[in-house]
């Protein structure tokens, strides 16, 4: 396992990208029934307000630091080179290792259409990857048996990674409910889906860089994320100023927790 250390009230875990792709891929191939959490502000600050959320995140088994504000404050607290290990990097560095050692993929959620492209280009990209499914389940609660039927379906395929895009925090609360119950390594990487299926183009990687991408995603979705935003954004700078302010004054900081969860 890879180790944490806390930003906020959450603990993320810290590595280079390639340890995160073998971690990921050894954690699928145990068939282990974990599940991955790529950690952004808003998810941060939603586990700072929700304890049974920050349970949720304490329980993955991988937490990445999705948000470039999350591996900076990983960099600033614990000294710790840390760089971004966004979902959608994650998501095609790991179809690229799968193909290449012959690791097994689902893709669950989103919609039919974003599923239809994502494939596609999946096939195109990565011809020898083994996709054994791929669903889009309805926009509402399941009921215990379509539930049930939902379960057995993704375990009778037998992947080795399901990739799950429910948006947050529906898909990491998802994947809590189901560990134990699915026989994979689950990775919850919302957005991904799209940009990989070409659906939603990215800002190149200066930008990036610069810490615009949040800035990008409210500029292609205003009405959906202008509050998120702006209470999310403004809080984590404030729980962060806190925690630098505590450190001027003298308070002592957690610096590592044992490896693994």
């Amino acid at each position: 396992m890879l180790p944490k250390r806390p930003v906020l009230d959450s603990w993320i875990s810290t590595g280079q990208p390639a340890e995160f792709v073998d971690t990921i891929l050894q954690l699928g191939a145990t068939r282990s029934s974990a599940y991955v959490c790529c950690a952004n502000v808003h998810m941060l600050v939603e586990a700072q307000q929700h304890q049974d959320f920050r349970r949720i995140l304490s329980q993955a088994h991988v937490v990445t630091p999705d948000g470039s504000p999350v591996a900076a404050a990983i960099r600033f607290f614990h000294r710790v080179p840390q760089e971004r290990i966004a979902g959608m990097d994650l998501l095609p560095a790991l179809l690229t290792a799968a193909a290449e050692r012959g690791h097994s993929v689902y893709f669950y959620g989103t919609t039919e259409t974003v599923l239809t492209a994502l494939l596609a280009q999946v096939r195109q990209q990565l011809p020898t990857l083994r996709v054994v499914g791929a669903h889009s389940p309805p926009f509402r609660p399941l009921t215990p048996v379509e539930d049930a039927a939902e379960v057995a379906a993704i375990n009778a395929a037998d992947p080795d990674l399901l990739f799950v895009a429910l948006g947050c925090p529906r898909q990491e609360r998802w994947m809590a409910a189901h560990q134990g119950c699915i026989r994979a390594c689950m990775l919850g990487v919302g957005q991904a889906f799209l940009v990989y299926a070409g659906l939603e183009p990215r800002l190149p990687a200066w930008a990036r860089h610069l810490w615009l991408e949040w800035a990008y995603r409210l500029w292609l979705e205003p009405r959906r994320l202008w509050r998120r935003y702006l209470y999310t954004n403004s809080r984590f700078v404030y729980l962060i100023g806190m925690q630098v302010l505590g450190r001027w004054v003298g308070r002592s900081q957690p610096h590592s927790r044992p490896v693994g969860r």
